[in-house]
């Protein structure tokens, strides 16, 4: 429900560090309230906890007051778990004694249909109207480790570690599991948010917190869906430009299918791909599994910049240096030679049975020589070859009797880490959690361990994504491009008749296949006499949006069978569509076969119209080949999106066939793209399949053109 307007960063740092909480609704007979007595108190919030039951005389061993009248002080949180009638009484309660900051556990509102509907908003223009803010409902509360204020309603067990990742979540069970991960995984959180229902404070409004919190360097979040798409984009961006990271998890699929239907790109493209073109604009990475939000966060949130994609690795085993490789070479991850000086160095560290290549196995003798890994680091980390090194270790798992040998060794690694030229990324075998003994050497060494080789390279294939990203955005200066004004006009509304779109890509200076509308056989026959040459019919019908499905459709005929190539299409369609309103039938001059491309720009229902390049024709659908991207876009990312394709070799020309005029290309798809921009608001799909491209020649062959309203 939470529209436009959005939270300064004052008013929400005031509602997640309250000095006093009351829990309304507490009760020794409710788990969630007891759980978040508990987290309360176990976690050290070190102001008053008031319990509020007016059925009580004791809760949680704690006094109950009757009612938010009867405390002795306004509180700057009230945490409410009242039944679901009776949360708008709490709420006007609060108001009356002067609490403006409010929690909402309680479910049973517009997740459960149209009832829940209107009380959830008529709670929200309740607190908007005595300038309240709220969190939920229908949502377990929130996490504030740097102020040990944890409102929480499920159980917390300590430690949690203090740290750099924000976690926004629109998930109420999963904030557990990442809870438990972050534990596990020893990643320290600042803040973990659950947004119920975001009623009030959206997820966006969380984002956009988090991007100006000093105690938040990167943000994960776990996305069912984008509620405030402009507002998302805006955050994304202010993210970007403030170098923080944003890793997100989305899950869940708007239904655009039935929407794109009429056009192959709904089914070729999908919202998932959608998704992932406007994240990659955004620089927001995107991940596909809670182990990775919270992995790449991490990595992000606790290494340093990764200046290149040019990587040393230091291992004990083969068998790592085998796997690291190939996921190496999967992440876009370069593994160097060593430099000769540094080659020379090893070779007098590393046993004599050892190879001193890139990846490097220092073998297992690290078990009789404790120092060799660590000897090896080193000489690696110096290396003018890299641009970031990687130690795969683990911490030792049980505490042995005298553990200052280990406390010796993770220090050394951490004041090398520290001190190094090139960045450090520690990273264990597997992602199994780390012992109570693991996090105490991860703190005396100052180490994050990174999760395991499958996680971790995959960790840092995001980061070096981003951080690349980021320099891009940094020398990328937005500049307007003029291009052609269409001309107003009045069209019909539903799907345009081809040849109608056709003379609108004219208008706009895109290159079409010669065509002209006959009515009437005499007039189809002189049309053809015109070009005399083989002709392609194809009937036009508001009505047939499929004209192959109707016999609408005679190619190669020739100029003096025109007149009854005419008669017998039309007569076919009759039969085969007998309701059908139509204008004519085009004519066009067949063309030699050449490379097909599919140009594309649907509406989508979240982020608005989306342009998609690929391969087209009768490949579209076996191949699928496309690139994606949100519009607006400049003609250097369109540009991008043709050497994305994997068929973009055939663009250049293979087995010496001539190559694409790749300059002339990318303008035609600026063009095209511009037009769909023009007619944004009514525009329902514009398909261009195929895009015919030759050395000399773009040309298009087929257009589908439908709109929600009248256009232009």
């Amino acid at each position: 429900m939470n529209d436009t307007r959005t939270l300064s960063f004052e008013r929400l740092k005031a509602f997640f560090h309250p000095r006093s909480i009351a829990l309304v609704g507490a009760t020794d007979n409710s788990r969630w309230s007891v759980y978040t007595f508990q987290n309360l108190r176990t976690f050290g919030f070190p102001g008053p906890v008031y319990c509020v039951n007016p059925n009580r005389e004791i809760v949680h061993g704690e006094r109950a007051f009757k009612s938010l009248r009867d405390l002795p002080e306004p509180v700057d949180l009230a945490y409410i778990m009242v039944p679901t009638q009776r949360v708008y009484a709490i709420l006007q309660e609060a108001a009356e004694v002067g609490i403006t900051n409010v929690v909402i556990l309680t479910s049973g509102f517009s997740e459960m249909g149209e009832q829940g509907r209107l009380l959830e908003q008529k709670m929200l223009d309740f607190a908007r109207e005595h300038a309240m803010v709220v969190l939920g409902p229908n949502g377990n509360g929130f996490v504030n480790i740097t102020a040990h204020t944890m409102p929480y309603g499920l159980p917390i067990t300590p430690p949690l570690a203090r740290g750099p990742v924000g976690v926004v979540l629109q998930s109420g069970a999963l904030a557990s599991a990442v809870i438990t991960m972050a534990q596990a995984r020893h990643i320290g959180l600042s803040y973990l948010v659950s947004m119920g229902n975001e009623t009030m404070i959206s997820a966006t409004d969380m984002m956009d917190y988090l991007i100006e919190d000093d105690e938040t360097r990167v943000i994960a979040v776990f996305l069912e869906s984008i509620r405030q798409p402009e507002q998302f984009k805006r955050v994304a961006r202010k993210a970007l430009a403030r170098k923080k990271p944003i890793v997100a998890f989305k899950i869940g699929a708007s239904d655009i299918s039935a929407r794109t239907a009429l056009a192959h790109t709904g089914a070729l493209v999908g919202d998932d791909a959608m998704n992932d073109a406007v994240f990659k604009q955004l620089g927001i990475v995107r991940v596909h599994s809670l182990e990775d939000l919270l992995i790449t966060a991490g990595l992000l949130g606790y290494t340093p910049p990764l200046p290149g994609r040019r990587a040393a690795i230091v291992t004990p085993s083969g068998g790592a240096c085998d796997i690291l490789s190939d996921r190496a070479q999967e992440e876009g991850i370069v593994l160097p030679e060593f430099a000769m000086e540094t080659a020379h160095r090893l070779r007098q560290i590393v046993p004599e049975f050892s190879t001193v290549h890139n990846p490097l196995d220092v073998t297992g003798y690290i078990v009789v020589d404790r120092t060799l890994m660590q000897r090896a680091l080193n000489v690696a980390v110096e290396d003018p070859n890299m641009d970031f090194l990687v130690c795969l270790t683990d911490p030792v798992r049980t505490e042995p009797p005298d553990p200052a040998p280990i406390f010796a060794q993770v220090e050394t690694l951490g004041q090398t880490i520290r001190s190094a030229r090139l960045p450090v990324v520690v990273m264990m075998n597997t992602c199994i959690d780390i012992t109570p003994f693991g996090r105490v050497q991860a703190e005396r060494g100052g180490i994050h361990y990174v999760g395991g080789m499958e996680h971790g390279m995959r960790a840092l294939g995001h980061a070096l994504w981003w951080y690349e990203t980021c320099r891009n955005a940094e020398h990328h200066t937005p500049a307007a491009e003029a291009l052609p004004a269409i001309t107003r006009r009045d069209l019909p509304g539903g799907i345009l008749p081809e040849y109608m779109a056709r003379d609108l890509l004219q208008e706009q200076g895109v290159p079409v296949v010669p065509g002209a509308l006959a009515r009437d056989a005499d007039e189809a026959h002189a049309i053809a006499h015109n070009w005399n040459e083989p002709l392609a019919l194809k009937i036009q019908s508001p009505d047939i949006l499929h004209k192959s499905d109707v016999g609408g459709v005679v190619l190669n005929v020739a100029p003096e069978h025109a007149r009854t190539a005419f008669s017998n299409l039309l007569e076919r369609v009759v039969r085969n569509a007998p309701d059908a309103h139509i204008d004519g039938v085009l004519l066009s001059p067949m063309r030699t076969a050449s490379l097909e491309l599919l140009v594309s720009v649907v509406d989508d229902p979240v982020w608005g119209l989306m342009l998609t390049v690929g391969l087209g024709g009768i490949w579209v659908e076996v191949l699928r080949d496309t690139s994606v991207r949100m519009l607006p876009v400049r003609s250097d990312e369109i540009r991008t999106m043709l050497h994305e394709l994997r068929g973009f070799a055939l663009l250049h020309g293979v087995r010496g066939q001539s190559g694409v005029n790749i300059d002339a290309l990318v303008d035609v798809i600026t063009r095209i793209a511009h037009l769909a921009q023009t007619l944004n608001g009514s525009l329902e799909t514009l398909e261009i399949n195929p895009l015919l491209v030759q050395d000399k020649t773009i040309e298009v062959a087929d257009v589908l053109l439908s709109w929600k309203t009248r256009a232009l």
